[in-house]
C-alpha cells in the first residue's frame, strides 16, 4: 500500500511524457508477460510492470502539446482526490449510503446550474461520460413525451444535426428510435428555422438535440432560436455541452450560449475542459422530477430506499455508482470558481493567439473562424497522406499531438485547447514544421 501511494504521489507531480503511446498488441504482450498467475507476482513486481511497461504504452492526456481529439487537463488537486474517492469506497447511488459524498457532488452541480441560469430546483447527477449522459437524458425525454401522448404508430424520432456527437446515434440505436437530421447553415450551426421545418413535417419527434461546442469544430448551435422551435412544438430540448459547456464559465464567450437556460436537459464533461480526471459527466435536468419518473428502479430489495431524498440512482441509467463527482468538487473547493473562470479564459486566449498566427502565416490558413477553443486549419496543397505523415512524425518526436479530421469533405488539421498549461508559442513553433514537404 505504501509503495502504491508513493507511486501515485510521484505520478501526480511529474510532468507528462509527450512521446508515450500505444504499442502493438503482440509487442505489448511480449514485453508485459503474464501478470495474472495462480500464486501472484507480488506488489513490487506488479507495480514495476505497470510503471515500466504498461503506463508508457498510454498517451498522456494532460500533456500541454496534446491537442488531439478532446484531451484532458485535471488539476493535481482533482487527481489526488480521485485517489481519496477510491480509498473511501463510497456507494453513491442512494442518499442513505452516500449522503456526504452526494451533498458534495450536488454542490458542484449547483455551480453548473447557476452557470446555465436554471432555477434552484434544477439538479442531476454524475455519470461516466457524455454517451451515458446523452442516453439517460433522451430516455427521460421519451418517457416525458409518452406521458402526454400515445406512441406514434411508426415510432419515436430524435432531431439533430449531422454535427451532433456520434453518441446521439448510438443512443437512438439503443432506444430503437429514428434520427432525423436537420441541415446546418453555412456557418455550420443548427438553426431554429431548420428545426422548425423538420418539426412541422415530421411526426413522432420527442426530443431535439442541440450542441454547445461541437466536437469536430467547437461550434455552438443557435440555442435560443432552437428553443423557440421546441417550445412551439412542445418538444424536449437537450443540449450536449460535453466539451463546450465549460465555456459557460468564461465571460468572453458566455453570450454565445444565449437560450441554454431554456433547455430541458444538459450535459458537460468535467473531464474535458473543467479539469477533472476521467470519468466524469455532469447530467443536469431543469426539472429532475421527469428524470425520476424515467429512471427510478423498483424491486423488493430497493423498497427501503427513501424516495423523498436525492438519490442519483433515480436520475440516470445506472444503479451502482462511485462518487465520481468528488474530485471535481474537491478541485473547485480548493481553487475556487474564479480560478476556474481564469483557466478556461486562458485556454481561449491561447487558441486565439494560435488562430491569429495561422491567419498571419504564409503557409497555413484557417478553415473557419473558431468560436471556442477548437481550431481547424489547412496547409494548401497538401492531401490526406501529407497530413497523416506530418501528424505521425510530430507524435513520434513529441513535438505535438495533432491529428487530421474531415470538414466539408476535405482533410484538414484540428487542434483542441483545454489545458491552461499549453503555451501558444510552443504550438506556433510546432506549426512551423508544416513548411516542410511531406514524404511522398
Amino acid at each position: 500500500m505504501r509503495a502504491v501511494m508513493d507511486y501515485a504521489r510521484r505520478r501526480i507531480l511529474q510532468a507528462p511524457d509527450p512521446v508515450t503511446g500505444a504499442r502493438s498488441a503482440a509487442d505489448l504482450a511480449l514485453a508485459a508477460g503474464m501478470a495474472i498467475t495462480p500464486w501472484g507476482i507480488g506488489g513490487a513486481a506488479a507495480l514495476n510492470l505497470f510503471d515500466r511497461i504498461l503506463a508508457p504504452a498510454t498517451r498522456a492526456q494532460n500533456g500541454p502539446t496534446n491537442l488531439a481529439y478532446i484531451p484532458a487537463a485535471p488539476t493535481r488537486a482533482a487527481l489526488a482526490f480521485d485517489a481519496v474517492t477510491g480509498a473511501a469506497n463510497i456507494f453513491a447511488g442512494t442518499w442513505e449510503s452516500g449522503a456526504g459524498a452526494i451533498h458534495a457532488e450536488n454542490e458542484a452541480l449547483t455551480w453548473l446550474t447557476q452557470l446555465l441560469g436554471w432555477p434552484r430546483s434544477a439538479g442531476g447527477c454524475f455519470v461516466s461520460g457524455g454517451t451515458m449522459g446523452n442516453l439517460s437524458a433522451l430516455i427521460t425525454a421519451r418517457v416525458a413525451a409518452a406521458a402526454s401522448r400515445p406512441r406514434p404508430t411508426d415510432g419515436w424520432r430524435i432531431v439533430c444535426a449531422d454535427s451532433a456527437h456520434s453518441s446521439i446515434r448510438s443512443a437512438a440505436q439503443a432506444m430503437d428510435v429514428e434520427v432525423v437530421t436537420a441541415p446546418v447553415d453555412q456557418r455550420g450551426h443548427l438553426t431554429g428555422a431548420a428545426v422548425d421545418t423538420v418539426l412541422r413535417s415530421t411526426p413522432g419527434v420527442f426530443a431535439v438535440v442541440a450542441t454547445a461546442g461541437t466536437t469536430n469544430a467547437g461550434l455552438i448551435d443557435d440555442l435560443d432560436d432552437i428553443a423557440d422551435a421546441c417550445q412551439r412544438h412542445q418538444v424536449w430540448l437537450h443540449v450536449d455541452g460535453a466539451y463546450g459547456g465549460a465555456g459557460l464559465a468564461a465571460p468572453s464567450v458566455r453570450h454565445l450560449y444565449t437560450g441554454i437556460e431554456r433547455a430541458d436537459s444538459f450535459i458537460v464533461d468535467p473531464h474535458k475542459w473543467l479539469f477533472a480526471p476521467y470519468d466524469c459527466c455532469a447530467l443536469l435536468y431543469r426539472d429532475p422530477a421527469a428524470a425520476r419518473a424515467a429512471h427510478s428502479q423498483s424491486a423488493h430489495y430497493l423498497d427501503a430506499i427513501d424516495r423523498d431524498v436525492h438519490n442519483p440512482a433515480d436520475l440516470a441509467l445506472h444503479l451502482s455508482r462511485r462518487a465520481r463527482g468528488l474530485p471535481f468538487w474537491f478541485s473547485l473547493a480548493v481553487h475556487g470558481t474564479e480560478r476556474y473562470t481564469k483557466a478556461v479564459e486562458q485556454t481561449l486566449t491561447t487558441s486565439r493567439l494560435v488562430a491569429d498566427a495561422i491567419r498571419a502565416s504564409d503557409h497555413l490558413c484557417l478553415t473557419l473562424d473558431p468560436e471556442l477553443s477548437v481550431i481547424l486549419f489547412e496547409r494548401p496543397g497538401w492531401g490526406p497522406h501529407d497530413y497523416a505523415s506530418w501528424s505521425a512524425r510530430a507524435a513520434e518526436t513529441g513535438t505535438t499531438l495533432c491529428v487530421p479530421t474531415q470538414w466539408n469533405g476535405a482533410t484538414v488539421l484540428r487542434m483542441a485547447f483545454v489545458n491552461p498549461d499549453t503555451h501558444a508559442g510552443e504550438v506556433i513553433d510546432a506549426l512551423h514544421t508544416l513548411r516542410q514537404c511531406s514524404d511522398s
